[in-house]
C-alpha cells in the first residue's frame, strides 16, 4: 500500500474522554473523534467510571475512523491516563467500578505508609509516590475496608490492561503505565516484591509487564468485525497519557520541560536515569530504556476555574468574560492557594484545602478569577522548583492543555516562572506521542506534517519582583495553615 493509503489511529483513553486520531505518513491528522463519559462521585473522596462505557468509546472510536478512511489502519497504538485500578473475579467480571487517579478513598492508608520507612523505600524504588492517588494504596483501602471483594479479587487492572483484555484476551502492562502503580521496580522493570507484600497480593494478580513498543496481534474474532479490520491487524500497546505527550512533544531532549493545563496540571522532562527526590516531591515513570520521564501533577488546573465560575460566583459572568477581564487587571496582593481538590506534587497533602487570602472590599469577581489563574502557575512553579533541584536545569519549557486556548494565560505563566514558554501548533500531544511510538516499533517513517506555527511568550520583567514576593507568600501560607488544620 503506498504512503498516501496508509494511516495509524491512536487512541487516547483519558480520564474525561477518549480521543481518537489518524496520521497519516506525511505526520498530518486525516480525521478524529472524541467520545466523552461522566465520573460517579457515590461517597466523599470516591472517584469512579464505567469501564465498559470507556471499552465502548475506545471502540467507537477506532471504527468511526476506519469507517470515515474507508480502509484499516497500518497500526492502532495506545496512551491511557494512570493510576486507575480495576479488580477482576476469576471469571473476568468486575467486581467495583472502575476506581481513577482522583479518588482519594485510600488517604489514611496512603498517608500512613509515606510517613513510614517502608514507604519511603517503596518510593525509591517504584519512583511513584506514596498517596491515595495509585493502585498500591488503592489495593490497601480494598483489602482492610471491603474484604470480601479483595478475596474475590483474581486480577487487578487498570482500564488500559481492561481494555487490551476485552479485545484480545491477554493480560498485559506497559512498563510506563506499570510504574505510575507504586508496584512495580523502575529499575529491574518487574513487580517490587516489597510493594506486593505490603499491598497484600502476588504477582499472578496482575498483568504481565511488556515494553511500550510491545506489538500484541490476534483480535478477537467478533471485535475484529466490530470495528471493521482485519484480525491480525497490529496494536502497539503504547504507554501512559503523560509519559506519550513529553514524546508527542518532541521533549525528550535534555533541559526540555512540558507544562499542561487540562483539568487538572503537570510538569514533565525526560531524563535518562532513575532519579528520585529525597523529600519524594516528584515521579519517576519509565517510558522506553534509557528514557525516564520524571515531574509531578497538580490535581488542581482548569477544574478550579470551572468550580470558581459554576458554584463560587454561581454562572453570574461566562467564562470567556471573566478570564480577558482578569487578565486585564495589573498583579494584586490576593493570592489563592488552588487546593481545592487536596494536593499531589509537590506537597502530597490529599486533606489541603483551597484558600483566598487578603481579600479586601475593592475584589471583585476578576479579581478572584486571576487570583485563581496565578494560584495555579504558583502551584506548578513549585512543582517545576523541585523538578530542576532533582533532574537538573530547565532550558526550555512547551505548554499544551486547555489553558493555552488562552494566550493571555500563558503570557502570565511566563511571567510568573520568569522563563519562556513555547506553543506549538500539534494534534493531542499524547495520542499524536503513541501514533509515534507504534511507528517506530513497525518500522514506519512519519512526516513532520510541516511542523505547524510555534509562538514563544517571554517573560515580562515588570512585574517579576511582585511575582517572586508573592510565589514566597504562596509557599509560606500553605506550610503555616497546614499547621492549623484540625487533627
Amino acid at each position: 500500500m503506498s504512503d498516501h493509503m496508509t494511516y495509524i489511529i491512536g487512541s487516547d483513553i483519558g480520564t474525561s474522554s477518549t480521543k481518537s486520531i489518524s496520521l497519516g505518513m506525511d505526520g498530518l491528522v486525516k480525521c478524529s473523534f472524541q467520545e466523552a463519559y461522566s465520573t460517579s462521585h457515590p461517597q466523599p473522596g470516591f472517584s469512579e467510571q464505567n469501564p465498559a462505557v470507556i471499552l465502548q468509546a475506545v471502540k467507537d472510536g477506532i471504527r468511526k475512523i476506519v469507517q470515515q478512511q474507508g480502509f484499516a489502519p497500518a497500526a492502532i497504538c495506545f496512551s491511557s491516563a494512570m493510576h486507575s485500578l480495576l479488580p477482576l473475579d476469576s471469571a473476568g467480571t468486575p467486581l467495583t467500578p472502575l476506581i481513577i487517579w482522583a479518588d482519594n478513598r485510600s488517604r489514611h492508608y496512603a498517608e500512613t505508609l509515606r510517613a513510614s520507612a517502608l514507604g519511603e523505600e517503596i518510593y525509591h524504588r517504584t519512583g511513584t509516590p506514596v498517596h491515595a492517588m495509585a493502585p498500591l494504596s488503592k489495593i490497601i483501602w480494598l483489602r482492610e475496608e471491603a474484604p470480601e471483594i479483595f478475596r474475590k479479587a483474581a486480577l487487578f487492572l487498570g482500564i488500559k490492561e481492561y481494555v487490551i483484555r476485552e479485545l484480545f484476551g491477554q493480560n498485559l502492562v506497559d512498563h510506563s503505565i506499570a510504574s505510575a502503580t507504586g508496584l512495580f521496580d523502575i529499575r529491574t522493570y518487574q513487580w517490587n516484591a516489597t510493594a506486593l507484600a505490603t499491598a497484600g497480593i502476588g504477582e499472578g494478580q496482575l498483568p504481565k509487564p511488556v515494553p511500550a513498543d510491545y506489538v500484541i496481534r490476534g483480535l478477537k474474532p467478533a471485535v475484529a468485525a466490530e470495528l471493521g479490520i482485519p484480525a491480525d491487524t497490529p496494536f502497539v500497546i503504547g504507554g501512559s497519557d503523560g509519559c506519550l505527550a513529553q514524546l508527542g512533544s518532541d521533549a525528550l531532549d535534555a533541559g526540555h520541560a512540558t507544562l499542561t493545563i487540562g483539568t487538572s496540571g503537570a510538569v514533565r522532562m525526560a531524563i535518562p536515569q532513575v532519579a528520585t527526590d529525597k523529600q519524594q516531591r516528584l515521579f519517576t515513570y519509565l517510558l522506553t530504556d534509557g528514557v525516564y520521564i520524571s515531574g509531578g501533577a497538580s490535581n488542581n488546573g482548569g477544574i478550579l476555574l470551572q468550580w470558581l465560575v459554576k458554584d463560587f460566583l454561581r454562572g453570574a459572568i461566562p467564562m470567556e468574560e471573566l478570564l480577558p477581564a482578569a487578565l486585564a487587571l495589573p498583579p494584586d496582593d490576593l493570592i489563592c492557594l488552588p487546593y481545592l481538590l487536596g494536593e499531589r506534587a509537590p506537597i502530597w497533602d490529599s486533606s489541603a484545602s483551597a484558600s483566598f487570602i487578603g481579600i479586601r472590599p475593592h475584589h471583585a469577581a476578576e479579581h478572584f478569577t486571576r487570583a485563581v489563574m496565578e494560584g495555579i502557575c504558583y502551584a506548578l512553579l513549585s512543582i517545576t522548583t523541585a523538578l530542576e533541584e532533582t533532574a537538573g536545569p530547565i532550558r526550555k519549557i512547551s505548554v499544551s492543555g486547555g489553558f493555552t486556548q488562552s494566550h493571555g494565560w500563558i503570557q502570565l505563566m511566563a511571567d510568573i516562572f520568569g522563563k519562556e514558554m513555547t506553543l506549538d501548533n500539534r494534534p493531542d500531544a499524547s495520542a499524536l506521542g503513541a501514533i509515534k511510538l507504534g511507528a517506530k516499533a513497525l518500522g514506519l517513517a512519519l512526516g513532520n506534517g510541516g511542523d505547524g506555527e510555534q509562538l514563544a511568550f517571554s517573560p515580562d520583567s515588570r512585574y517579576a519582583a511582585h511575582y517572586r514576593q508573592q510565589y514566597e507568600r504562596f509557599i509560606s501560607l500553605h506550610k503555616l495553615l497546614k499547621t492549623m488544620e484540625p487533627r
